[in-house]
């Protein structure tokens, strides 16, 4: 789902209910996943921690022997010791071999679809066995929804955390009867529709069960579009570290706790939303730093903006691009973009010949390079890129300092063809 999807942020496409859930909370147009493909985007949301720091920096297929390795702690794991109930519903994509499913990883209940549903074998899964093959897809949607639906009303009576990662809208695309033709958007259309619909049948559940006021309930999305959907004014889309693959919706509401009616410019990532449930469920922070930082000031109207470092921008296992403040700093690019067929001489990571500085609040489409205008700003970024990436596995570092050596340089596509680097 891209940034531009939802209504509040200016699709086409209606969406009343996360309309709805923006006016009673908190709005973000500067939030960002950590990727802009889905395994490791879910990877950082679930550790508060960069994939890269532990072996999950692209893509898992079926067949992958790893995913969230016993070293790490996800967020179902942080709130078990504080008494929460615990179920994910939805693509998981974070390892599908026994001891990495969902149930190995802190959840006490596992519904979904194990990875994207465009691979084979399409299975649905309840905790580790298969009920569906394959997964019947029109029906996904109301099904998930009724299973997080009977999750709240058996887990009333104690905390609970629900994980709930909506297979769509990745292709195949499919939608029940009742959505087909709804949006009049096509059937991307209809699909987020559907999604709306679970949203706002889940917070029924939740004013149902007297469990409205004290329930934080957060929307987002894993990266941006890829075929279909929008990345609104946003330059990119799925696959790229341009803003329209990384920076995504965020809505949070939590009444009594969130005032209504926000709407914030101040930066955020998924990686801060560990810290921030540990904060409000009294859980001690796993022992492996985290990257990310506690946003609930920001949420609850009591500060503008949180301190944070450098946000890196990592493309599989190559850093590209960093953030700090208003400032957006390219430094190494992909000879062509992900999802194309590759040149002759394979897909690479190349260097900037001199990088490139968006102000990405004035300018997010990414037009305009202002780096000649503010070296400062320029060394300011790579230093902190240079310390931060210090502090990653020893084979990261290599990677980036090996990138960083290239005496070939990128070049757009459309120019001449790049020789093959050393």
């Amino acid at each position: 789902m891209g940034y531009g999807d939802l209504s509040c942020y200016g699709s086409n496409i209606s969406t009343p209910n996360l309309d709805q859930m923006a006016q009673d909370g908190i709005r973000l147009t500067h939030f960002y996943s950590t990727s802009s493909v889905c395994s490791p985007s879910r990877a950082a949301l679930l550790t508060g921690r960069y994939p890269n720091r532990f072996g999950v920096p692209r893509v898992l297929d079926p067949e992958d022997p790893g995913g969230i390795p016993d070293s790490e702690t996800t967020i179902a794991q942080m709130l078990k010791p504080a008494g929460y109930a615990t179920m994910c519903i939805g693509k998981w994509h974070l390892g599908a071999k026994p001891g990495f499913l969902p149930t190995s990883r802190g959840f006490d209940e596992y519904y979904g679809i194990p990875y994207s549903n465009d691979m084979v074998p399409r299975v649905l899964m309840h905790n580790t066995d298969v009920i569906e093959q394959p997964a019947q897809l029109d029906t996904l949607t109301k099904r998930y929804t009724q299973q997080a639906i009977d999750f709240i009303k058996r887990s009333q009576k104690s905390p609970f955390f629900l994980y709930m990662p909506h297979t769509f809208p990745h292709i195949p695309l499919a939608a029940s009867p009742d959505f087909i033709g709804k949006s009049g958007q096509g059937l991307y259309g209809d699909v987020v529709q559907e999604i709306d619909w679970s949203v706002g049948q889940i917070l029924q559940a939740l004013k149902d069960t007297g469990l409205d006021d004290n329930t934080l309930v957060i929307f987002s999305s894993d990266n941006g579009p890829w075929y279909q959907g929008s990345p609104g004014r946003l330059r990119g889309r799925k696959g790229d570290t341009y803003e329209g693959g990384f920076r995504e919706p965020f809505i949070a509401r939590f009444p009594g706790r969130i005032p209504p009616g926000q709407v914030s410019q101040s930066m955020a990532t998924t990686l801060d939303v560990l810290p921030t449930m540990a904060r409000l469920a009294g859980a001690a922070l796993p022992n492996n730093p985290v990257d990310g930082v506690d946003i609930w000031p920001m949420l609850n109207g009591q500060q503008a903006d949180v301190d944070r470092d450098a946000f890196l921008y990592f493309n599989d296992v190559y850093l590209q691009a960093a953030r700090v403040g208003q400032w957006k700093l390219h430094i190494a690019r992909y000879t062509v973009p992900m999802f194309t067929p590759e040149p002759r001489q394979g897909r690479q990571n190349l260097p900037l010949p001199s990088p490139e500085l968006y102000n990405v609040v004035q300018d997010p489409e990414e037009s305009y390079d202002r780096a000649e205008r503010n070296p400062a700003v320029v060394a300011e970024i790579r230093s902190r890129v240079d310390r931060i990436i210090r502090t990653f596995p020893r084979d990261v570092l290599s990677t980036y300092t090996d990138s960083m050596k290239r005496k070939v340089f990128y070049t757009p596509p459309d120019a001449l063809p790049v020789e093959d680097a050393p």
